[in-house]
């Protein structure tokens, strides 16, 4: 009753919604030209709703919302927040991290060229994001064989002691011993960029014309240099179809759809030749248009460079406010159109097939995956002689050095598939110095406890990444909990043995099996899940044991310090005058805070 006379008294302006589970969380994130009239339309006409949109109604227990003075604003709004809560209802393009991209730091004074799947906002250049890793690796090889751009990591603002080998194989012009200038370097940079935007003719042209220079003045070691890149480019071009005549920038886009799958085609044009294209899939949706809206607002929002027309083959009811937000984004006009007729009807209808293509591909491997998933579930009941097949199964592992900062992991891992949002950690409670298997004992009891406490079924198979010793300590509590039934194995790395409570031998799984091949992966993701949990416990105590030992930071300056340069590491880079811009540290604290880092941090 609350949460219809909410929806009541809404306004009706532009603004965005969010709504929220049972638990608070948020669920769904939209835009509305009237927020009463488009949050209303949830709760009416239930028969004609989507699927997803009826689950979804079922789930809201609240609702919140921002006025916007605008339909853009609203537009914009809606993407940032749907990026900062990851809504479960929400259509997203997955996170920026999954995707490569290449990056060249443009604000440096020599800058680097290279792949990453992290985008900020700090003034460098970004392209893509790229859905197959393979195809960044082989632009990176051929802009390095190109161009002996430097590919270390050194701040090159500070004097290095000698070059690397790459200078010593003509990998590299040595920027870090000033063997290039900066307006050289920053050359070979600008013809960088011109591949990576897809304007090689461009490149060609200025090639041959510095070519022609170089002949001129009897360079002619230079001048063969230049032709070997200008026949290079050529490679890249032959590769490349012409599919326009009117040279403009567009991109492509298309969707094929099998009941709740979809695949996005993207295809890339520029300067009239079709230079790249990446596919996108979307699971669990049901709509066309919502997919594809979502789509422009997600990826354009990650891209350096928005083309002057988008062709799509999907009527958008958003299309004219996405165009004249891509337009402000771009600082010049972008159009979105869906072509009717003609060469660009065409383009649509290739992009379709493709997505077609790629639709029908990406199902086969999903059959083919979970027929190998599925038979690993069954080989290892077969194997292990269980009662039931371990659909779940729940791995433990433990991760200390020296006794130090002993934690445990647990990943659960459902029909062969890691189930992420069941992991768990744990900071050792009651355990003091090293015992592994004290330690294990410990996780186990508290995770199965607080089981039985919440009435909660227990796994099919619980594994353990040890031996015989490990498994003991696991079984003795499992025996205590009155649970001395439940299926539980040990994985012992060595000689990928398996041990099984009251049984001397072992048993060894054959080495191809999908069986052995289950096991194997769970074990590996509970032992990587454990390790990054202790390096970053282990980094957070140094960086604030370090920090505390400084006199005059305490603990509002330590977490200042950290807010502002990230890590001890740029700390130490830091000069005094940027440690005097953090609040609290002055003059005589910040060189304190220097000649302590350069005595106790090592290089």
């Amino acid at each position: 009753m609350k949460l219809k006379q909410k929806v009541k008294n809404l306004p009706h302006e532009p603004g965005v919604y969010l709504m929220k589970g049972q638990r608070g969380q948020v669920i769904y994130v939209g835009k509305a030209k009237s927020l009463r009239n488009r949050v209303g339309s949830y709760f009416q006409d239930t028969k004609h709703q989507r699927f997803k949109t009826t689950v979804l109604v079922k789930r809201i227990a609240d609702l919140d919302y921002i006025i916007t003075d605008t339909e853009m604003e609203a537009l914009i709004l809606e993407n940032n927040l749907i990026k900062k809560y990851n809504p479960k209802f929400n259509i997203q393009l997955k996170d920026d991290k999954t995707y490569p991209y290449i990056k060249v730091t443009v604000t440096t004074k020599y800058p680097r060229v290279y792949k990453t799947r992290v985008v900020k906002q700090d003034g460098a250049r970004y392209f893509g994001p790229y859905t197959d890793p393979k195809a960044v690796n082989d632009m990176l090889d051929l802009i390095h064989d190109l161009f002996p751009l430097r590919t270390c990591k050194q701040d090159l603002t500070k004097e290095q002691g000698r070059a690397c080998l790459n200078y010593h194989i003509d990998k590299c012009l040595g920027p870090c011993i000033e063997e290039i200038n900066p307006q050289e370097y920053q050359k070979m940079i600008e013809q960088v960029l011109m591949i990576l935007e897809g304007k090689e003719a461009n490149l060609k042209q200025d090639l041959e014309a510095q070519m022609e220079v170089a002949a001129e003045s009897l360079d002619f070691e230079r001048a063969a240099q230049l032709r070997d890149q200008s026949k290079a480019i050529d490679k890249i071009t032959q590769k490349q179809k012409v599919v326009t005549k009117d040279l403009v920038d567009r991109d492509i886009v298309a969707l094929a759809q099998e009941e709740e799958l979809i695949c996005l085609q993207l295809l890339i044009v520029r300067n009239g030749r079709l230079i790249g294209k990446e596919d996108f899939i979307f699971t669990e949706v049901q709509d066309k248009q919502e997919t594809l809206t979502s789509f422009l607002q997600q990826y354009y929002d990650t891209v350096y460079y928005i083309p002057e027309e988008i062709l799509i083959d999907t009527k958008l009811e958003d299309q004219s406010l996405i165009a004249k937000w891509l337009s402000n984004e771009q600082e010049s006009k972008v159009g979105i159109k869906l072509p009717k007729q003609g060469a660009k009807k065409e383009l649509v209808e290739m992009a379709y097939r493709n997505a077609r293509h790629n639709l029908k591909e990406h199902k086969l491997q999903t059959t083919l995956h979970s027929s190998h998933i599925g038979r690993g579930v069954k080989e290892l009941k077969e194997e292990l002689n269980l009662a039931t097949a371990p659909y779940r199964i729940e791995g433990f592992d433990i991760s200390t050095i020296q006794g130090q900062a002993t934690v445990a992991s647990l990943v659960v891992f459902e029909n062969g598939v890691p189930k992420k949002s069941d992991y768990r950690r744990f900071k050792m409670k009651t355990l003091e110095g090293q015992d592994d298997f004290g330690a294990m004992q410990e996780v186990v009891e508290r995770r199965y406890s607080r089981l039985i406490e919440k009435e909660k079924k227990f796994p099919d198979l619980i594994l353990i990444d040890g031996g015989k010793g490990q498994l003991n300590a696991a079984v003795n509590i499992l025996e205590k909990l009155n649970k001395s039934g439940q299926p539980i194995i040990s994985l012992a790395k060595k000689k990928e043995e398996i041990f099984l409570p009251n049984r001397e031998e072992s048993i060894l799984l054959p080495r191809k099996s999908d069986a052995l091949y289950l096991v194997q992966r769970v074990r590996d993701e509970a032992h990587r899940f454990a390790v990054n949990y202790h390096r970053k416990l282990r980094s957070r105590r140094l960086t604030h044991s370090m920090l505390d030992d400084i006199p005059g930071v305490g603990t509002k300056k330590r977490q200042a310090l950290l807010q502002h340069f990230g890590s001890l590491g740029k700390i130490k880079q830091a000069s005094k005058e940027e440690l005097v811009e953090v609040a609290g540290i002055g003059p005589q604290l910040a060189q304190q805070i220097k000649e302590y880092m350069k005595l106790n941090l090592r290089p």
